[in-house]
């Protein structure tokens, strides 16, 4: 960890090739505040190749990042992880190769720590074996969401496979559970998403013209009473994308507490959990370059939620 007393000049290695800025930082500074690591960067005390930068930049080897002098630091111990947390995860694995792991990621654990958590599923995964102590995120899912969630165990699949995000070579299919009956013909939803956050530090999206482009496919599978089982294909990767598009066209997902409505039915009160699940996702495969695909089955809860509605 560098000294946060005075400012470092840290070279990037093959180890951290194709990370983002603010995880790298998030693990250099330990202890400071992931809020007050992004306002560094957005005040440009973070540099990279002496040049102002974003949270995403993604990292190149021989990049030279300046680290600012941050005082009033308290070195936070890392949660340790428990046996009954190890198994889970260890028991979640879809798919493990040299390069990478395939998750099934459990709804309602974070994959990153900060913001109030000390344990993310990472930080959580890098204990459970010491050859897994460099494991990085290739992407992201919302702390709601369950399912396919890519880790990379090299930097060299790590820089490929973020690429492939960002060239759309990357395919994902979730499975929503949404209020009302979805229109068959509504197959998709094609609004700009703009990311506000608010004082608490609270990320909220919204359709807004100023915003990104964002698309995504649907297609309805099953219609219950008050009810529709969709899959959604997110051709864009925004922030919150699947949820708003749903809130925007009238259908929210059931259990969703951001974008859900405030007051929603008697019949779905019981349902606390947010019923959206990265059910596959598939991409280059990079040993044979042929196509990957992974599948992720339901947890118990949202499972259970959909056998509850096939029974009434």
């Amino acid at each position: 960890m560098p000294s946060t007393d005075k400012v470092q000049l840290v070279a990037i290695t093959e180890r951290h090739v194709g990370q983002r800025l603010d995880n790298f930082l998030i693990r250099e500074l330990k202890g400071v505040p992931r809020s007050r690591i992004y306002r560094l960067i957005r005040r440009g005390e973070v540099r990279v190749n002496k040049k102002r930068c974003k949270p995403d930049t993604k990292l190149s080897l021989g990049d030279n990042i300046r680290i600012p002098p941050v005082s009033n630091v308290k070195e936070t111990s890392s949660k340790v992880i428990t046996p009954g947390l190890s198994e889970l995860l260890t028991n979640s694995i879809l798919l493990e190769s040299d390069m990478m792991i395939v998750l099934n990621k459990p709804a309602g654990l974070s994959v990153h720590g900060g913001s109030g958590v000390r344990l993310g599923l990472i930080e959580a995964m890098r204990q459970i074996k010491n050859e897994w102590s460099h494991l990085e995120l290739a992407h992201r899912l919302d702390r709601d969401t369950s399912g396919c969630l890519v880790i990379a165990k090299t930097g060299k699949f790590l820089k490929t496979i973020q690429s492939e995000f960002q060239n759309n070579a990357v395919g994902k299919t979730y499975l929503a559970l949404v209020h009302g009956e979805w229109p068959q013909d509504l197959l998709a939803i094609d609004v700009p998403l703009k990311k506000n956050q608010l004082n608490s530090g609270e990320r909220v999206v919204k359709v807004n013209t100023d915003g990104k482009s964002s698309k995504t496919l649907f297609k309805c599978l099953e219609r219950f009473q008050g009810a529709s089982l969709l899959e959604a294909s997110p051709v864009t990767g925004r922030t919150h994308q699947i949820r708003v598009h749903c809130q925007y066209a009238g259908y929210p997902i059931i259990g969703d507490l951001k974008y859900g409505p405030k007051s929603p039915e008697n019949m779905f009160k019981r349902i606390s959990k947010l019923c959206l699940h990265a059910a596959r996702i598939r991409f280059p495969d990079p040993v044979t370059h042929g196509t990957l695909e992974v599948e992720a089955p339901l947890d118990k809860y949202f499972q259970g939620v959909i056998n509850e509605f096939n029974n009434n």
